[in-house]
């Protein structure tokens, strides 16, 4: 059997002990509670813990795991219980005793249940996605989300198989351990997730968990130490230019959402590679001058873009839009944009990946591609392989964004024409 021993004596002027009081029913479980000892003044916290009284040294003040496999799973589970109770109640007591301000035994006990209540990771993570979304920051609230659920589902599945949590328990931001996210990290490897995948979860978990450090909610245990949180290459999706002019060229007539589909890749691919949320938020009053300029929504990065006749004569095919964008991917107005986007980008990545199979591609098309294959055709064209390909965000795209951002945009433009006089 193993031993486990809670008995905090490490603060100036508080004792805090883990006790046992047996059921007054024979043969039923009896509850674990916590004595804290303050300026001789003692207070409890009974726990929702229940053991049975031979699983209890009341001698050693001990809780004992046998290997009966029928109680070892819901024993370790209280043990871990215990072990985290004990370090909240321990931080708050220390915290308490470096400000040097006077507290009381019921105070200690109110921070501990306010902490229950206000800093689980689920909770604290609707807190910042709920402020992301009213701050407007739409798709880092919806990546925050995706993370979120990914590790409820993780969590729903852990029950089966651990011993730590229950089926709808939220958890607590210290319960985020090393030992929790290799666990995590191996499940999204069973799910045949890729590596980029994996660190796009991690890194979230990360995000929350250094936020709450911040704000002293928790001490930094640094569970992410073992887990990873890199971005690595991923494989190339980029088509040649004779690929991209066979795509311009089919007649797609006799098939209107193909041919929508393909002209939204083609206009991203005349746009230098814009991504599909920049070119859905595009607004008429963007384009003057004979030039488009935004800011890119990833970056906040302000782009200008030379309007060619390539371009005009897309959007020329379609009906003028009766909402403030300039493409036809949202066109009524008062409808939920952020809907309309995603459902949009859902369908014209289909409708591209069907195209891809009349093609014989043999590879998946969609959006990003068109992305890829104009920094493809870039640097073929003379573009320094830093701004393009790192600009993308392949290696270093902090440092390249000065490089970008230095770069006199008529060398591009030049660039970019040439681009298009190869697909005519």
């Amino acid at each position: 059997m193993y031993i486990i021993r809670y008995n905090l004596h490490d603060l100036l002027m508080t004792s805090i002990k883990v006790k046992f009081r047996p059921s007054s029913v024979p043969d039923h479980e009896g509850t674990i509670y916590y004595q804290i000892i303050h300026e001789r003044k003692v207070r409890q916290i009974v726990t929702d813990y229940h053991v049975f009284s031979y699983e209890w040294d009341a001698q050693r003040s001990i809780l004992l795991l046998c290997h009966d496999t029928r109680r070892y799973t819901l024993l370790l589970s209280v043990r871990e219980h215990i072990r985290r109770d004990m370090e909240r109640i321990n931080r708050i007591c220390r915290k308490l005793e470096s400000a040097r301000l006077p507290y009381s035994a019921d105070y200690i006990i109110s921070e501990f249940n306010r902490y229950a209540s206000e800093y689980t990771l689920f909770g604290f993570m609707e807190t910042i996605i709920a402020n992301l979304r009213i701050n407007g920051n739409i798709r880092t609230s919806e990546t925050y989300r995706a993370a979120l659920n990914s590790f409820r589902t993780f969590i729903k599945y852990r029950v089966a198989f651990g011993p730590v949590f229950s089926p709808n328990e939220d958890i607590m931001l210290d319960s985020l351990n090393s030992e929790l996210m290799e666990a995590y990290e191996a499940w999204l490897r069973q799910k045949k997730l890729s590596p980029n995948t994996i660190s796009f979860y991690t890194r979230i978990l990360r995000a929350v968990y250094n936020r709450a450090v911040e704000q002293d909610i928790i001490e930094n245990r640094f569970p992410f130490r073992h887990v990873y949180t890199g971005v690595g290459k991923t494989v190339k999706r980029a088509l040649p230019l004779t690929v991209i002019k066979q795509i311009k060229a089919t007649d797609l007539s006799m098939n209107p959402s193909l041919d929508f589909a393909r002209d939204m890749f083609i206009m991203s691919f005349y746009l230098r590679g814009m991504s599909f949320v920049d070119m859905t938020y595009l607004r008429k009053s963007d384009l003057r001058n004979g030039y488009v300029t935004y800011r890119r929504r990833k970056t906040g990065q302000l782009l200008a873009i030379k309007w060619t006749t390539d371009m005009q004569s897309i959007l020329d095919k379609y009906p003028e839009n009766e909402s403030d964008y300039l493409l036809p991917i949202i066109t009524s107005p008062g409808l939920n944009e952020r809907c309309t986007y995603r459902n949009m980008s859902y369908n014209i990545n289909r409708n591209l990946n069907k195209f891809a199979k009349l093609l014989n591609l043999g590879m998946r098309l969609t959006m990003y591609v068109a992305r890829h294959s104009w920094a493809s055709a870039a640097k073929e064209k003379g573009i320094p392989v830093t701004v393009i390909s790192e600009g993308l965000g392949h290696d270093n795209e902090a440092t390249t964004r000065i490089y970008l951002s230095s770069l006199d945009t008529s060398v591009i433009d030049h660039a970019n024409s040439l681009i298009l006089k190869s697909l005519e």
